[in-house]
């Protein structure tokens, strides 16, 4: 097919190498809180402090500039906690970076669709991979003014990629705006300001693998005793000694625990981060680690139990299992999620749902998940969909970048493997050749269903169009090829059904034929019966006698 375009190689997904684990802090005292507050303050001035110095640096950054900055912050702090800070705002720079890329890129994906559609005549149909015309004048002139916005816009953000210019809002620019719409956010400003203080807080440290519990700044102890090396100008408000203040709270990680107490026993470095969660009013301790990345195993022992093809969907994963062969096996399976309402809740249901497919997986016996390699980046664009407002709501509302993290994550600790494949024509082949066969009376087949099958056999390495349909299944398990249609014989070729080479038995003689025209004598000489009496003289003994051919089989 000429227009069909090149598939990607699929490729088995690589592991996790990081962990964080979480737990509340619970039980504080009033004094515990005012002490944690006041260092959060103090530090997330000096962070803020820090960022506006890496943003004025901008492409002039250099080792020598970081190390002043680290020697300024010392003197405020200590030298751990400036090293956290520095760290921090390096890694927060380099992720506004790295968004001002993909919104350059977003811009000019933009402004060529609105040249393109501008360029035809009004009212010209536009094909699958490129949009037609403009319906009207009106709209014609509506998206010319638009696309001398979005050059404008580009040319801004160009430059200020050349100069190394980046936009960073410390406390997050959502926050920020909801300060211009308090009552829509039900707050008061006293309450958004605690909000954004919060926000702006840096009560964090990184781990420090050979000193005492793996961190030195925030250290936790075996028996969960949580203490913080205060910051020099709040050195007065130490309660233990070498200037630490230790809180009443304990924490106990529920998960991973285990893992957690090994590494500071060995003292291996952990990171912890404090913050306070202003909506229910509590304190939580995080702890992370890294640790080796998770070694893949080879796409070929991905693939030799069978694999779960899945098809990630607006609200539901389709999941099929088939077996190496990429026969489909049993039913199809859906596991629903909904993405409305907060993030928290959008998240909970994604979880809830790839755990639900891990359990399966593991419960049917395969070592790998197939799932499409999902990039919606050149799709977000209003330019490309128009006035298909839900459909772009529906394409920007799937997590898949987020989703390919969390299933491989999850998946990794359940011993099973990720094979990414590309997500070209799964759902067109996939309704186009399989859903059809599939579909009974009893069994209800979708569209979804069918692609999941399609990425399950692009997963084992076989092609989706050269599929083996459920009838044939049971001469493939036999060790015989299906033969072509009775009534497609000439074109079809010679009619067989020849045993593969690792058969059993398949030199074995072959039982007589019994397709021949009326009155010829059967290829062994032999007739099966003498000739039946006549249907008028039922009611007399029977003369005839039955033969076994002894070349038939009798098992």
């Amino acid at each position: 097919m000429g227009g069909v375009r090149e598939l990607a190689v699929s490729f088995v997904a690589p592991g996790p190498c990081g962990v964080a684990v979480r737990d509340r802090l619970k039980h504080l005292t009033a004094q515990d809180e005012r002490v944690m507050r006041a260092v959060g303050a103090h530090q997330g001035a000096l962070a803020s402090g820090d960022l506006k110095a890496r943003c004025a640096d901008g492409l002039e950054h250099s080792a020598d500039t970081w190390a002043s900055r680290k020697r300024e912050l010392t003197a405020l702090s200590s030298s751990r906690i400036a090293g956290a800070i520095t760290k921090a705002t390096h890694d927060q720079w380099a992720l506004a970076r790295r968004c001002q890329a993909a919104h350059i890129q977003n811009l000019a994906a933009g402004i060529k669709t609105l040249r393109h559609r501008l360029s035809l005549p009004l009212g010209q149909k536009g094909t699958k991979r490129a949009a037609g015309g403009y319906r009207s004048k009106n709209e014609w002139f509506r998206k010319s003014r638009r696309l001398a916005a979005l050059e404008d816009r580009h040319t801004a953000a160009v430059a200020d990629g050349r100069a190394g210019r980046v936009r960073v809002v410390r406390g997050g620019k959502r926050l920020l705006n909801t300060r211009h719409h308090l009552t829509e956010a039900r707050l008061t400003e006293d309450e958004w300001r605690q909000r954004w203080e919060a926000e702006r807080w840096f009560i964090a440290a990184d781990g420090e693998s050979g000193k005492r519990f793996g961190n030195e700044t925030i250290r936790v102890t075996p028996d969960g005793e949580v203490s913080i090396k205060l910051p020099a100008p709040l050195a007065h408000l130490a309660n233990a000694r070498h200037g630490r203040y230790l809180l009443a709270s304990t924490v106990a990680f529920a998960h991973r625990g285990a893992e957690w107490a090994d590494r500071i026993a060995a003292n291996r470095a952990v990171a912890y981060r404090i913050r306070l969660d202003m909506d229910r009013g509590r304190w939580y301790l995080t702890a992370s680690w890294q640790r080796p990345v998770v070694q893949t195993i080879p796409l070929e022992t991905a693939r030799a139990r069978g694999m779960i093809g899945v098809d990630t969907n607006a609200d539901h994963f389709a999941a099929y299992h088939l077996d190496r062969h990429g026969n489909p096996i049993g039913e199809p399976h859906r596991f629903g999620y909904d993405l409305s309402g907060t993030a928290t809740h959008r998240d909970a249901q994604i979880r809830h749902a790839l755990t639900r497919l891990i359990n399966w997986a593991k419960r049917v016996g395969v070592a790998a998940i197939g799932i499409e390699d999902l990039d919606f980046t050149p799709e977000k664009t209003r330019e490309k969909h128009g006035r298909r407002k839900r459909f772009r709501q529906l394409i920007s509302g799937m997590p898949t970048g987020k989703l390919k993290a969390r299933l491989v994550s999850m998946a990794a600790e359940q011993g099973l493997s990720v094979v990414a494949v590309d997500p070209a024509y799964t759902s067109m082949w996939g309704a186009q050749h399989w859903q059809k066969p599939l579909t009974t009376p009893h069994r209800k087949m979708s569209r979804h269903d069918a692609a999941g099958i399609a990425i399950g056999r692009r997963a084992l390495g076989h092609p989706v169009r050269d599929g083996v349909s459920p009838a044939r299944t049971e001469l493939r398990a036999w060790g015989r090829t299906a033969p072509p249609p009775h009534d497609q014989s000439d074109r079809a070729g010679h009619r067989t059904a020849q045993a593969g080479p690792g058969t059993r038995g398949r030199k074995g003689t072959r039982p007589p034929t019994t397709d021949r025209p009326p009155g010829e004598p059967s290829p062994s000489g032999k007739r099966k019966r003498e000739p039946s009496a006549s249907k008028t003289a039922r009611d007399a003994p029977s003369t005839h006698q039955w033969v076994q051919d002894s070349h038939m089989r009798t098992g």
